[in-house]
């Protein structure tokens, strides 16, 4: 019954704000996967915050399509382990680009990459 409650508490802290609106982490996914631990959330959010920064700072300079290949299904294997959707969906859409020809669109996914930075700076800092 507690862990019922637990999980019923941690859905309303994750909630969106406002109907409609998505956040840039799905933190009731998180919740999931961390089992409501919160000191696990946080560390598993900081880290993948310096993951995220690092993998687009070596797909900028990557020469070689393998190694930025490499890079995007990292970044996209963690987006979707913490439930960073947006970022997941961006490198999903560069490697899409890639098996096309066509070449990645890096500002676009740093950007995403931001955003989420961004939000979990904030998370964190409460």
């Amino acid at each position: 019954m507690q862990a019922i409650a637990r999980q019923s508490d941690a859905d309303a802290r994750h909630a969106d704000p406002e109907p409609g609106t998505h956040a840039p982490v799905d933190l009731v996914h998180l919740t999931r996967h961390t089992l409501g631990n919160r000191d696990l959330e946080r560390e598993v959010l900081r880290l993948f915050a310096v993951q995220a920064r690092m993998l687009v700072a070596r797909m900028q300079d990557a020469q070689d399509e393998a190694v930025l290949r490499r890079l995007l299904h990292t970044l996209l294997g963690s987006a979707k382990g913490i439930g960073a959707w947006s970022v997941a969906g961006a490198a999903e859409r560069q490697q899409a680009a890639l098996d096309e020809g066509a070449p990645a669109d890096l500002p676009v996914l740093a950007g995403t990459v931001e955003e989420a930075e961004a939000f979990i700076e904030a998370l964190l800092r409460d």
